[in-house]
């Protein structure tokens, strides 16, 4: 009789455990702030996103420049340092900015880094593999008439419990030719965080 009551009662406890530490997932809307850990997220991605891309569309570099040649701008995104204290992917805002240039019809974007290279190593396989009529051809790629560079930054002053992080995220385009630096953007982050 004791044993059937300690496995009964084990049961009972095996069942409660594993109910209260179901995991419970819930949709939310991305454009919610959640801050959970105090650290670069989602939400200050998007910020920055929103700003840089805001800033570089309305800058007077694409004015000028289609005033001087008559065409719009060619821009490639060059490399975006990450210098804070945290794992920043730097990709998810400036893919926002490429997007930004694209559909405001500001400038146009080609293709760089990794993506660039696999689309060249495409070309290359067509040069055996496709027919004459369809094969793409190199040389025939569109030079780019600015790069657009930056760095994310991050300080932090922390005591005891408390903590503030400050983000500044930069970015600048050069004009490729001759080196000048014709727009600088940014979007400054500060997070009080208390435990």
């Amino acid at each position: 009789m004791k044993k059937g009551l300690l496995i009964a009662v084990m049961s009972i406890v095996a069942l409660i455990a594993t109910t209260s530490c179901a995991r419970k997932v819930t949709r939310i809307d991305t454009n919610e702030q959640i801050d959970i850990s105090g650290r670069w997220n989602d939400t200050d991605a998007r910020l920055s996103a929103e700003a840089l891309s805001a800033q570089i569309v309305t800058g007077d570099w694409i004015t000028d420049y289609v005033q001087q040649t008559g065409k719009k701008p060619v821009v490639i995104v060059g490399l975006v340092r990450n210098k804070s204290h945290e794992h920043i992917d730097a990709e998810v805002f400036t893919k926002e900015v490429e997007k930004a240039l694209v559909k405001y019809q500001k400038a146009r974007v080609v293709q760089g880094g990794e993506m660039r290279e696999e689309l060249r190593a495409e070309k290359a396989d067509q040069q055996t593999n496709a027919s004459v009529s369809t094969m793409k051809k190199f040389g025939l790629e569109t030079g780019a008439d600015f790069i657009l560079q930056g760095t994310i930054n991050s300080v932090v002053d922390a005591l005891k419990k408390q903590k503030v992080v400050y983000y500044q995220v930069d970015l600048e385009l050069t004009n490729i030719e001759t080196n000048e630096k014709v727009w600088f953007g940014d979007k400054k982050i500060k997070k009080y965080i208390k435990n």
